[in-house]
């Protein structure tokens, strides 16, 4: 009886182990080979990989030149398979073996798909170089040569053709397709229309002697094909032992995602050696959704994406060890771990929010805008985002109306910080007291807290954001310009802005495709990188420093926020976490959690299941159910990243009155250890 994996399982998931293997080899020694070949398959086998790809022509090495010809080699590259086919019984990993193939009297550069003790296929290369130091044409056929649809190899009479694609049938969406080196290089490689026609897996043999750049030109080459094709790229070169006559080897090895390399080998290593990553199938298979292009461009060349034959096999993987997942996961992946592309992610961000700034002030012929700045970080970066508008635009700092609006809550800190920022701007600086307009409100809806009651509910704290946004709209009408919206992308994942006159509403809003693990970045790199003055960089750090609060409720006597939005909603680096994978891909509440899991093993603070889990209700009930109401309206604003926008006219279109129920469901069923 077939169970479910359990839940650490990769596969249940939609991840794939993979292995490129680099052997040491002998010239034109098929025996030598095949045994280097088994030890570093067995190897990823043991290490759970469901597939490994060698090198082209690995059995007799790639500079066997006119030997290929020599009936002894050809016999015994045939007697090496026929020994690796008989070992592989007790293997479940799917190894792709380089090695000449005699069919239709011609001969081949092919490669040999093996599994359990059969042959699955044999693919011959496409197209074969003859330039340069490359003369394949002397001892090959190109595979449209082929006559016959199929050979006798090991005893066995197999599919033959550059058209196969390999399906796993318990593995879904586990699709590959193999080519041989040269095969990539040409403008139209065999794999972008295996990749049209299902495969999610290209798997390349390769040769490839190393010449001075080769090895960067090869990963470019690599990373873009995966990109393209948006599917998984494996690559093996041939290493150590090839004939050095007038070429060196440095065996390179490389696995690349969607354009994203996550495995390369060391080069010019004197032993066997072996690389292993992760893919996720999954996340392949819901982009070439997404992007409907993909499929628009199968349909488009579909003579040529119907000719493949898919030929179907079992992994039949036995119950074993969970695998730990091979695979980097961010923490926080709206934010780059490296310090350097950190850097240059922030200068991106930034630059986006001050041009389409200054194309709306351009546009609509509007030369000031009007900013509510709380000492808070958003509102901060949306202050910061306004003076570079201004100084791009060439127009005085002055032209900015920053105004601080202290009410029942406010902290002195972060009323210090909000006058300290504006001084150190450059703005003209407000100050308005909304104290007294909030208790003529809260006076005339007849609320409790007007007569002294201690009664800090939702109409308690809404009258101080509606008043807030309220002075600030009719100060843009007194002043002719527009308002700034400061309002972050994961306070609108979250619903958590207050609707309609309240900080929801802008005329234009620069942080609302920004997540708030992002904007503490984007302050800091201002403050550390940009060219502000001592006192701006000061100031920006102590905000960086103040616990994220919305200041609405009376705090303790030593001036304290009552209220952390932490504390109340849950910590938001696992809810920018778990919105960049459901808006992003589209992922099930179970891969949110096994992904969390992983991203934060060992790290601090760590979660508990039971933790991410709870936080993770929190972020789909909101999320899903009471929040999209909010965002069917929310103001103009940048999309800034492909991690996605919240705009109605943008990436996210969802109903207003849609239900979490199937959301909930799904975690509902992942254990809770």
């Amino acid at each position: 009886m077939n169970r479910a994996p359990a839940f650490s399982d990769l596969h249940r998931h939609g991840f794939a182990r993979v292995a490129v293997a680099v052997p040491r080899c002998r010239v034109a020694d098929p025996a030598f080979n095949a045994e280097q070949t088994l030890a570093l398959w067995r190897e990823a086998d043991t290490r759970g990989a469901s597939l490994v790809a060698f090198p082209e022509l690995g059995l007799a090495a790639y500079s066997s030149d006119d030997l290929f010809h020599q009936r002894a080699l050809l016999d015994g590259c045939e007697a090496a398979l026929a020994m690796l086919v008989e070992a592989s019984r007790t293997l479940t990993a799917v190894a792709l073996l380089g090695l000449p193939v005699r069919a239709d009297h011609a001969l081949f550069n092919a490669a040999v798909v093996v599994q359990r003790g059969r042959i699955l296929g044999v693919v011959p290369k496409t197209y074969l170089p003859n330039y340069g130091e490359f003369y394949e044409a002397r001892q090959f056929v190109p595979a449209g040569h082929a006559i016959a649809a199929q050979v006798t190899l090991a005893g066995q009479t197999v599919p033959l053709g550059a058209d196969l694609l390999f399906e796993a049938s318990d593995l879904p969406h586990f699709v590959f397709h193999a080519e041989i080196c040269e095969d990539v290089w040409v403008p139209i490689p065999p794999s972008s229309f295996a990749a049209l026609a299902g495969a999610t897996v290209l798997v390349n043999l390769s040769a490839s002697n190393i010449v001075i750049g080769k090895a960067d030109y090869r990963e470019l080459l690599v990373r873009s094909q995966s990109a393209r094709c948006l599917a998984a790229y494996l690559y093996s070169s041939a290493g150590a032992g090839e004939s050095t006559t007038d070429l060196a080897w440095d065996g390179q090895a490389l696995i690349a995602e969607n354009g994203e390399l996550l495995a390369t080998s060391e080069r010019f290593g004197d032993d066997s050696h072996l690389i292993t990553a992760d893919i996720d199938l999954e996340r392949l298979v819901r982009e070439r959704m997404r992007q409907n292009s993909f499929a628009a461009n199968g349909a488009q060349l579909a003579g040529e994406v119907r000719r493949f034959r898919r030929l179907p096999f079992a992994l039949a993987r036995p119950a074993g060890p969970a695998w730990t997942l091979q695979r980097n996961v961010e923490r926080f992946p709206y934010v780059p771990a490296d310090p350097a592309r950190r850097h240059e992610r922030c200068r991106e961000v930034y630059d986006i929010q001050v041009q389409a700034l200054t194309q709306r002030l351009r546009a609509s012929g509007i030369r000031r805008v009007v900013v509510g700045v709380s000492g808070g970080l958003d509102s901060t970066h949306a202050l910061l985002v306004c003076a570079k508008a201004m100084d791009r635009l060439g127009l005085p700092r002055r032209a900015i109306l920053g105004v601080t609006m202290p009410g029942f809550a406010t902290s002195p800190r972060t009323l210090d910080q909000a006058l300290r920022l504006l001084e150190a701007v450059g703005c003209e600086a407000r100050t308005i007291d909304i104290r007294p307009s909030c208790e003529q409100m809260l006076k005339d809806l007849g609320h409790p807290a007007a007569q002294g009651e201690a009664q800090y509910d939702v109409t308690y704290e809404n009258v101080q954001a509606g008043e807030r946004t309220s002075h600030l709209f009719r100060l843009a009408n007194h002043v002719g310009g527009i308002v700034v919206g400061t309002g972050d992308l994961s306070e609108l994942a979250l619903g958590w802005c207050t609707y309609g006159v309240g900080d929801h509403m802008s005329h234009y809003n620069v942080n609302a495709s920004v997540p708030k693990t992002l904007v503490q970045h984007l302050v800091r790199w201002v403050a550390e990188s940009e060219q502000v003055s001592s006192p701006c960089s000061e100031v920006l750090l102590d905000i960086l420093d103040t616990e994220i609060s919305p200041e609405l409720v009376p705090g303790g006597a030593a001036g304290a926020p009552a209220q952390g939005t932490e504390a109340q909603i849950g910590p938001y680096a696992l809810h920018d976490f778990s919105l960049y994978h459901v808006l992003r891909f589209g992922f099930a509440p179970s891969k949110v959690v096994f992904l969390c899991e992983h991203a934060w093993r060992g790290a601090a603070p760590g979660y508990s299941r039971a933790e991410i889990k709870r936080h993770l209700r929190t972020f789909l009930h909101r999320f899903f159910q009471t929040s999209q109401f909010k965002r069917s309206c929310v103001p103009n604003a940048p999309k800034v990243g492909s991690g996605g926008s919240l705009s109605p006219r943008g990436d996210w279109r969802a109903p207003s009155d849609g239900e979490a129920a199937a959301w909930l469901a799904e975690l509902d069923a992942v254990p809770d250890d």
